[in-house]
């Protein structure tokens, strides 16, 4: 995957582990009303998320300052995000891996300390097998080992830990658009 810039459903940064699951919610508590425009918008900055706003406000029939406006709005209201993504194996993080936890007891506070681990990079909490899956990015296997032993595994609440380790990434896309 070749570094680029994509709006995402989230307003906080990748390594920041506080309020995603906020994410959606506008800061009166309830869903944000995107009209038609605002999802054009969206979907012009997926494209290219360094698109100028005079060529998204000639798509989308705005001017500039009513895009600037726009995804200001969106930005401060976390429904998207504008970040560089990056191929972790540019960057020298040779070994990814999902790990399914299962959780003794309450798994929200299990999930807020593996939110903290910077090389856990998702951490979702689900129904089915597992109580959550986490996606980990590690230098090597040597780190991945270190992360999920000696980490992981001792976070009060973990009863225990299932690992898959990538072996090749054929599809990473955050292009689900404003379906």
């Amino acid at each position: 995957m070749h570094s680029e810039l994509v709006a995402s459903r989230s307003a906080q940064p990748r390594d920041s582990r506080e309020g995603r699951d906020s994410s959606r919610e506008s800061r009166n508590g309830s869903s944000p009303h995107l009209d038609a425009v605002s999802l054009a918008i969206i979907e012009q900055l997926q494209e290219d998320g360094r698109r100028p706003y005079a060529a998204i406000g000639k798509a989308v029939g705005l001017s500039e300052a009513a895009v600037r406006q726009r995804v200001q709005k969106l930005l401060d209201q976390g429904v998207m995000q504008i970040v560089a993504v990056t191929d972790p194996l540019t960057v020298g993080f040779r070994r990814q891996a999902m790990v399914g936890v299962h959780v003794e007891g309450e798994v929200e506070s299990v999930a807020d300390a593996l939110s903290a681990m910077g090389e856990c990079e998702y951490v979702v909490m689900t129904a089915g097998s597992f109580d959550l899956m986490v996606e980990i990015v590690c230098e090597d296997d040597d780190h991945l080992l270190e992360v999920i032993n000696r980490r992981i595994r001792a976070v009060p609440g973990v009863r225990s830990t299932e690992s898959f380790v990538y072996l090749k990434l054929k599809k990473q896309t955050y292009m689900w658009g404003t379906r």
